[in-house]
C-alpha cells in the first residue's frame, strides 16, 4: 500500500478530503460517489468493532464454529467490487479506505500474488496429507479458505483479474467459503464481473463465480472521462538519455507520479508454470533494470505476462548493443514487441537515442523494427491508446 496515504482516523471520505486539501488530487464527482460507499463499509466495520459479539455459550452456539472449533467471528458487512478503466483512482480510493479500516486482522494484496499463495497452500496441504499416509480430501479448498478467513477478516484485492484456468476453477468455491465465514472483501478491477476470464478455457465452469460476486458484493463502476495517469504521463519525459544520476532520479519520479507516490515493492507473476520477477511494482506500474529482464532466460510468454499486468513499464539503463551481447538484444526486441502489442506505456533511460542503440554488425538490420517502435511509443498518439490487458 502507498506509504504516503494521508490518514485522519475517520475513514476514506475524510482521507480523500485531506488529500484534496493538500493539493495532491483534484475534486472528482465520480470518485466522490464511490468513496461514500467505501465510507459506509468503514462505518459498518466500526460499529461491529464497537459492539463485538457476546462471549456466552448460547452466543457461541448461534455463531457456529470456525477453524479449530473456536466460535466464528461475527460476519462483516458485504464488500464492494469497484471496476473501471485505468487511471481513474480505484487503487487510491481503496488505499484510503484500508488505511483507517477498523479491523485488527486485515490485508491488502495484489490479486495475482494472493492466488499464487493459495495454490502454494493447496499444494502444501496435499503433500502433508500424503506424507502422513492420510487419504486425499474431497475438498481441499475448504480448509485453506477457512484458514485465510481466520487470518484476515477484511481482504482488499487490487487489480482483480483472472487469466488462467487454474484460478478460474477454484474461485467460486474459495470465495463462497470466505463469504460464509463472514469475510469482508473490497476489490478493484479493470473489468466488469461479466467480463472476467472472457474467452477463457472452460469458462462455463467459471460463471458461478461471476454470479457469486454479483450476489455478495456491491458492484460499482468508477468511470469518468479523466484519466489521471494519462495526464501525468503527458508531463513526463518517456525516453531519457544519457544515462546517469539525473536519469535515475527522473525514472524514480516517473514511477511515483504514475502510482500516487508509492514506493513499490517486488512482485512475482506466474505464467506457464514459471515465476516472472518484477523488482519494483505498484498498481499498474512496473520498474526494472535492463539486466533484470534482458540478461535472464526470459521469453515472449514472460514479457506478455508483464504486459498484461501493467499498463506502464519503466526500464533503467538500456545500453548500446551489438553482436557481442546479441542475446540481450534479442530479449530486448522480444520485450518491446510484447509491450507494443499490449499498448504498454514505456518509460526508460538509455545510453543513446533509439537509432544508435544497435547500429553495427549481425543483428543490426533486425533491430530496426525495434527502433521504429521505440520512436512510436514516445508519440502522443501511442500514449493515448488504451492498454490491452
Amino acid at each position: 500500500m502507498d506509504s504516503d496515504v494521508l490518514t485522519t482516523g475517520k475513514g476514506p471520505v475524510a482521507n480523500l478530503a485531506a488529500r484534496r486539501a493538500a493539493g495532491q488530487i483534484h475534486s472528482d464527482p465520480v470518485q466522490e460517489k464511490v468513496v461514500l460507499r467505501l465510507q459506509a463499509v468503514h462505518d459498518q466495520l466500526a460499529a461491529l468493532a464497537a459492539h463485538p459479539a457476546k462471549s456466552g455459550f448460547w452466543s457461541r452456539l448461534g455463531q457456529g464454529l470456525g477453524v479449530g472449533g473456536a466460535p466464528k467471528p461475527p460476519a462483516g458487512p458485504h464488500g464492494l467490487y469497484i471496476w473501471g478503466p485505468v487511471g481513474r483512482g480505484k487503487s487510491m480510493l481503496m488505499d484510503l479506505f484500508f488505511a483507517d479500516a477498523p479491523v485488527a486482522k486485515k490485508r491488502r494484496v495484489h490479486f495475482n500474488e494472493f492466488m499464487l499463495e493459495v495454490h502454494e497452500r493447496l499444494h502444501r496441504r496435499r503433500e502433508e496429507l500424503a506424507a502422513r499416509g492420510a487419504p486425499p480430501e474431497d475438498d481441499t479448498i475448504v480448509p485453506i479458505a477457512r484458514a485465510v478467513a481466520a487470518e484476515a477478516r477484511l481482504l482488499c484485492f487490487d487489480e482483480f483479474q483472472v487469466t488462467n484456468i487454474a484460478d478460474a476453477m477454484i474461485l467460486a468455491r474459495f470465495f463462497e467459503v470466505l463469504f460464509d465465514e463472514g469475510v469482508t472483501v473490497i476489490s478493484t478491477s479493470n473489468r466488469a464481473p461479466d467480463d472476467l476470464y472472457k474467452n477463457g478455457l472452460q469458462r462455463d465452469r467459471f460463471l458461478p463465480f461471476i454470479e457469486l460476486v454479483k450476489q455478495r458484493l456491491e458492484v460499482l463502476e468508477l468511470g469518468g472521462a479523466q484519466d489521471y495517469r494519462m495526464e501525468r504521463l503527458r508531463n513526463l519525459d518517456v525516453y531519457l538519455t544519457p544515462l546517469g544520476a539525473w536519469a535515475d532520479k527522473k525514472l524514480d519520479e516517473a514511477f511515483r507520479a504514475m502510482t500516487d507516490g508509492a514506493d513499490g515493492e517486488p512482485r512475482v507473476l506466474r505464467t506457464q508454470g514459471r515465476d516472472v520477477e518484477v523488482p519494483r511494482a505498484a498498481p499498474g506500474c512496473a520498474m526494472a533494470h535492463f539486466l533484470d529482464w534482458c540478461a535472464k532466460p526470459m521469453g515472449a510468454a514472460d514479457f506478455l505476462c508483464i504486459a498484461e499486468h501493467f499498463h506502464t513499464v519503466i526500464l533503467a539503463e538500456i545500453p548500446k548493443m551489438g553482436p557481442d551481447n546479441r542475446d540481450k538484444a534479442a530479449r530486448f526486441v522480444t520485450m518491446i514487441d510484447s509491450f507494443y502489442e499490449k499498448k504498454v506505456k514505456f518509460v526508460c533511460s538509455a545510453a543513446t537515442s533509439p537509432d544508435k542503440l544497435y547500429v553495427d554488425g549481425d543483428g543490426a538490420f533486425e533491430f530496426q523494427r525495434t527502433v521504429s517502435r521505440l520512436m512510436e511509443m514516445q508519440s502522443p498518439e501511442y500514449l493515448a491508446l488504451d492498454h490491452i490487458a
